[in-house]
């Protein structure tokens, strides 16, 4: 009997009792590769020494403080040590308690700038297809995760939903990646146009999308393009980094990867890489300045706004990210990931015909799965294949993040790899193994 509401009311989740580096440890002792690092959180793994030791200094420092009160020195260091790696023009900071929270924000502070810049005709999001912002009402509605929306959807705004960057399913075959970006960007600017030019506040987009798709990694050019048509218009870009930034990526934001610049960028997980909860938004100083010359106050808050261990976790992650250089074993071990992938299910051929797509950046890495790689057809999704992969994965001591509805919501199913920053070669080959093989029982269990 337990009196937690879990998020499935019908089975009990193993009791994880302890964690050190890539392992996570249940009651019964047995042990399991967090390859997805949770959702993509634990970016340093678990239990690292130097992020405790600045936990404990805080707490016996200053556990909380109320930011309509104070502010706190951890707070402060923690946001200029933010703007200090931030792309250039994103000079203010925001700390919230999480990723929903964090592109919650976002919309508000987008929404305000127009009134406070006298143009509160400016009301409409877009946003794209099968792209996941958060659960709160807002970015729920803005998101494009329709399994997620259709129980709530009379609750929700209006959002016009454009395409995603989904070259696997969406380039045409005698499409270039430029022609294809450009062909996306015009959608967008058709978008606006329609809506009318003067009534949009902002395009919203994950950098890499996330959960809800897999791991969608953008066509060079595609964001200059989407920032060139913001720029015609007035319109805002918030980009999304709640899963994909703060270093999962192989650069700190994974913009930087795309030259591009956004007027606001959310980041949460690998902000603070799951030892603390914390999310935060860098607000570019037009956004900022514009509050300040106005009403002199952004209209939202919430209790535990810079909570100080939070950041002191945050920063403390910063500093390990950076003293120990992962940001560079993020690139060199993303590419031992992808080519034990590749190896992994070549060596299985049983199972590497049903590899469609296998898609990333880092380690942050997407395999989508079908039914045919020369029809990309899906499996039918009365089968569940993703949630037997998770079943088939921890049965072998393996966390992954498979999903459905890769395609439309309904029919596609993919596996979501993250693993911590620190893992090793070999760690990285069992992974690949252990996957493999999950996935094959998984499919011979339909």
């Amino acid at each position: 009997m337990t009196h937690v509401f879990h998020r499935s009311l019908k089975i009990k989740p193993p009791v994880a009792v302890s964690g050190s580096g890539v392992y996570l440890v249940d009651s019964a002792g047995k042990r399991y590769i967090d390859a997805s690092g949770g959702a993509a959180v634990s970016c340093l793994g678990h239990a690292d020494p130097d992020v405790l030791n600045a936990m404990h200094a805080q707490i016996d420092k200053l556990a909380y403080a109320h930011t309509s009160f104070f502010t706190t020195d951890i707070a402060e260091e923690l946001a200029d040590r933010l703007v200090a790696d931030a792309p250039s023009g994103l000079e203010h900071v925001y700390f919230v308690s999480g990723g929903s929270e964090a592109m919650e924000a976002t919309l508000k502070m987008a929404r305000q700038y127009f009134v406070e810049i006298g143009k509160p005709q400016r009301k409409h999001f877009i946003s794209r297809k099968q792209s996941y912002h958060g659960n709160t009402l807002g970015v729920l509605a803005v998101g494009g995760n329709a399994w997620r929306r259709e129980p709530f959807a009379p609750m929700l705004m209006d959002v016009t939903h454009v395409s995603p960057c989904y070259p696997y399913r969406e380039k045409m075959s005698d499409e270039s990646d430029e022609a294809y970006g450009l062909r996306l960007a015009k959608e967008l600017e058709s978008a606006i146009l329609q809506l009318g030019a003067d009534s949009v506040i902002a395009f919203v987009a994950e950098t890499v999308g996330g959960a809800t798709a897999g791991v969608l990694v953008p066509v060079p050019g595609y964001f200059k393009a989407v920032r060139e048509v913001c720029d015609r218009y007035g319109v805002l870009l918030i980009l999304d980094e709640v899963m994909c930034g703060m270093g999962r990526t192989g650069t700190l934001h994974a913009c930087e990867q795309d030259d591009v610049v956004p007027d606001l960028l959310a980041i949460a997980k690998g902000l603070g890489g799951g030892y603390q909860p914390i999310g935060a938004v860098l607000a570019s100083h037009t956004i900022v300045e514009a509050m300040r010359a106005g009403s002199g106050f952004f209209q939202h808050g919430h209790t535990y706004l810079g909570h100080p261990v939070a950041c002191a976790a945050a920063l403390a992650v910063q500093n390990v990210i950076r003293d120990k250089q992962l940001l560079a074993q993020v690139k060199s071990r993303g590419e031992k990931l992808q080519q034990a992938l590749s190896s992994a299910f070549s060596s299985k051929p049983d199972t590497g015909q049903y590899l469609g797509d296998l898609r990333g950046r880092g380690l942050f890495w997407g395999v989508e799965l079908v039914q045919s790689p020369l029809t990309k057809k899906p499996f039918d999704p009365k089968h569940q294949l993703h949630a037997r992969i998770k079943r088939e994965a921890m049965h072998r001591g393996l966390m992954v993040y498979p999903m459905g509805g890769t395609v439309d919501g309904r029919y596609g199913d993919h596996v979501v790899l993250a693993p911590p920053f620190v893992i090793s070669e070999a760690q990285i080959e069992e992974v690949a193994h252990l996957l493999v093989e999950s996935i094959s029982c998984a499919i011979q269990s339909i």
